[in-house]
């Protein structure tokens, strides 16, 4: 019951998350799923998967409302996303759960230093810009 509670909080936060930073609930909820609720990396995968359309479908409409998101843009890429995702479904059914698991979290490291790297080069340029000295 506990675990219930707990994954019914985790749920709102990675929604809010989800909503402010525009994060797929992968990136939050398979490492909890993995970590904290003892899935397998395979169950934690297709129980994020299972989540996405009904975070998504709210929070597009949300942003919609607001004229705040590219349709064409947005389906075009997720169309051929969702042709992507059954042959990719399959290869990750493939793959031993250590391999999976190492690939998941290269990918979310690579994408954490690189988005890391740009924004303080973009601070740093902007300050250079006005004027300012970086420490």
């Amino acid at each position: 019951m506990t675990l219930l509670i707990a994954t019914a909080a985790f749920g709102l936060a990675a929604g809010v998350v989800s909503g402010v930073l525009g994060i797929g609930g992968g990136a939050l909820v398979i490492p909890w799923l993995v970590l904290v609720g003892g899935l397998t990396q395979h169950e934690a995968q297709g129980t994020s998967l299972l989540m996405v359309l009904p975070v998504a479908v709210v929070a597009t409409l949300t942003l919609r409302r607001r004229h705040v998101s590219g349709l064409r843009t947005g389906l075009l890429i997720g169309l051929l996303g969702a042709a992507g995702a059954a042959g990719g479904s399959g290869l990750a059914l493939a793959l031993p759960e250590e391999a999976l698991r190492l690939a998941f979290a290269a990918l979310l490291a690579l994408i954490g230093a690189r988005m890391l790297h740009d924004a303080l080069r973009r601070d740093n340029v902007s300050n250079h810009a006005k004027g300012e000295n970086s420490p």
